[in-house]
């Protein structure tokens, strides 16, 4: 939820929106039009899709699980995934190491799933492996997966 003033925006694809147009000079999404549709088009769909792997493999940035999480329709999530991940780079990665060259909202959207493939041990391709590598190593990933591993387990109540 992002609380700005008076307005109250609790879905995500609306905040990163509301952002972009606050802030146009952070270039939350790419400046060429068909990057820039490609780009929603797939943080849509990764927002309102992929629900065997979000299931099956919830996210977890304090543990790993290596193997586990396959549960059905996941591994046609993780072909999926691969395929717009591999589309977007050769498309339209030119010029840096993301999807869309820069750092995007596209893979703001696809941040969790990164975590959720290192948190299970999906093995990746080259591209893949390097696109996942770039993002866990964006300052903005490091300082939230740093935040993460200072809380307590689930379950457990902070002193």
């Amino acid at each position: 939820m992002l609380k700005h003033g008076d307005t109250v925006i609790w879905e995500t694809l609306a905040i990163i929106e509301y952002l972009a147009e606050l802030y146009p000079e952070a270039g939350l999404w790419p400046e060429d039009r068909a990057a820039r549709a490609h780009a929603r088009a797939i943080s849509a769909e990764m927002h309102a899709g992929f629900a065997p792997l979000r299931n099956h493999m919830p996210m977890d940035l304090q543990n790993e699980f290596p193997g586990q999480g396959i549960g059905e329709g996941v591994a046609g999530n993780i072909k999926r995934i691969g395929e717009i991940w591999r589309d977007a780079r050769r498309r339209f990665g030119a010029g840096g190491d993301f999807l869309f060259g820069a750092f995007s909202a596209a893979d703001i959207m696809f941040a969790p799933v990164v975590t959720r493939f290192r948190t299970y041990g999906v093995e990746l391709g080259p591209v893949c492996q390097a696109y996942a590598d770039a993002v866990l190593d964006q300052p903005l990933m490091r300082e939230w997966t740093a935040a993460a591993l200072k809380e307590p387990p689930p379950g457990e109540v902070p002193s």
